[in-house]
């Protein structure tokens, strides 16, 4: 059955009016109207995403054994006038140098204006940290008075509401895209706390670290990854929301790590078995299976079988809303739950806690002034008696442990160091501590080889590098 134009317009105005920059008068809906919207959105959004442009070390054909410089791409979205650009980790992943392509404005918009945009102004960017948990990164270039784009409510985003994808697929710097939201809250992988914002915009390799924005030019969430079984959009894509990635953006900002809030409980989602068993006048909602002892609930008084009702005022439906809801929240903030224990309703409050993670707990204790190895592209910290209890897969407390990475990384086999690393040794010599290691390493000639006696999680490794 034909629908007439009319009526379209009538129905994707409809949907536009609640976000719509100009919102179209009454009477005077037409595909003119639609047309210019997203055109303004357009124009003030495309300045802020870049061409992020990546130069790694990597393999060289098939089954050589040889290394050298691999070039790959994606796209990042300034946030800041200052220079301050969000992306993806896996775009800078394995990074020797960072470039980002800012977009030129086009001279004038008279008729005799071209069709082809100027080419963008290349420039350098430095990485500032990477959130590996979150897929993000931020990047900084030494540019002002950027256009930049302003975050929006993720939280206030519904199924159905209209978004534009911006970015650089396959090369195609700002490609714009449209679609609806498909979803919100959609988790990858089963148990996973970290959340995505589901969307049919086509997304394409390439459009990777580019933003989803709303119909009001609003940064809703930074494009991450497709589900595809040809390599190419099938109209299944994922961003991350924006009320996650600006809390990932200003600890990476201000730290160069994320700290990650906990309160030392397991959150379950109540079913209607499982209420029939524990006599529970409910059948839906969010009861605690566990509470550590020592922790932050236990602390404020909170028991195994306490039913959780709300979170500071959000009704608690299942477990998962409960995960997700407390993971941007930052250490040293509290959280208040209403909770029912036996049919008695109270309020706790919680003060939200250091997540249990060696790692994290790690990076704690390191600023990227006085920890970073520079030639190793590290923050190290020396392994003592305060230490070694937050990796109890040492056989002895000494050596110096990786707490987190930097760029630029030197060239090496099997993937460098991670995160959670204790150096025992470099070059057959034993390594103590932080300094040791230093001076070692900068007293190496470019060029020359480095061999690292790796403790990676108990089994003892080789890491070899080529320093520059």
């Amino acid at each position: 059955m034909r629908v007439s134009a009319w009526v379209l317009a009538i129905l994707f105005s409809g949907a536009m009016a609640r976000h719509a920059v100009a919102a179209p008068a009454p009477g005077s809906a037409s595909f003119g109207d639609l047309s210019a919207t997203f055109e303004a959105v357009a124009a003030r959004v495309t300045p802020s995403v870049v061409q992020v442009r990546v130069s790694s070390i990597g393999p060289l054909g098939e089954g050589e054994g040889y290394l050298g410089l691999q070039r790959q791409g994606g796209s990042g979205v300034i946030v800041s006038p200052d220079g301050d650009i969000v992306t993806n980790a896996h775009v800078v992943a394995g990074a020797r140098r960072i470039e980002v392509v800012l977009a030129v404005p086009a001279a004038g918009s008279g008729p005799g204006r071209s069709l082809v945009r100027p080419p963008g102004k290349l420039v350098p960017a430095h990485l500032v940290g990477v959130d590996v948990e979150t897929d993000l990164a931020v990047l900084r270039i030494e540019e002002r008075n950027l256009p930049h784009l302003e975050f929006g409510d993720s939280d206030g985003l519904k199924a159905g509401q209209i978004v534009l994808a911006v970015g650089s697929p396959l090369g195609l710097q700002n490609s714009i895209t449209m679609g609806i939201v498909s979803a919100t809250g959609r988790q990858l992988r089963p148990e996973d706390r970290m959340v995505y914002v589901q969307t049919d915009a086509a997304i394409n390799p390439g459009n990777s670290g580019g933003a989803l924005v709303d119909a009001r030019g609003k940064l809703v969430g930074v494009n991450t990854s497709i589900f595809s079984q040809s390599g190419g959009n099938e109209g299944i894509g994922f961003a991350a929301p924006s009320n996650i990635v600006v809390a990932v953006y200003q600890q990476l900002k201000t730290l160069g790590f994320v700290h990650r809030g906990d309160i030392g409980v397991v959150a379950q989602t109540i079913t209607p078995t499982l209420a029939g068993g524990l006599g529970l006048d409910r059948i839906w909602g969010v009861i605690l299976s566990d509470v550590r002892p020592g922790g932050p609930a236990a602390g404020a008084g909170l028991q195994p079988g306490d039913v959780v009702l709300e979170m500071d005022g959000k009704p608690m439906e299942n477990g998962r809303q409960f995960d997700v809801n407390l993971y941007r929240r930052p250490v040293g903030s509290r959280v208040n739950l209403h909770v029912s224990r036996h049919g008695a309703v109270r309020t706790v409050a919680v003060e939200v806690g250091e997540r249990d993670d060696e790692v994290g707990r790690m990076a704690a204790r390191v600023s990227r002034e006085g920890n970073q190895v520079p030639r190793l592209g590290i923050l190290g910290i020396t392994v003592d008696e305060q230490l070694s209890p937050m990796l109890p897969w040492l056989r002895a407390a000494q050596g110096v442990a990786v707490a987190g990475l930097t760029l630029p990384p030197p060239a090496a086999e099997e993937g460098g160091l991670q995160p959670g690393d204790v150096i025992l040794a470099a070059n057959g010599r034993s390594v103590a501590t932080l300094d040791e290691l230093r001076a070692l390493v900068s007293g190496l000639p470019a060029g020359s080889s480095l061999a690292l006696h790796v403790n990676r999680r108990g089994r003892l490794i080789y890491v070899a590098l080529e320093i520059e």
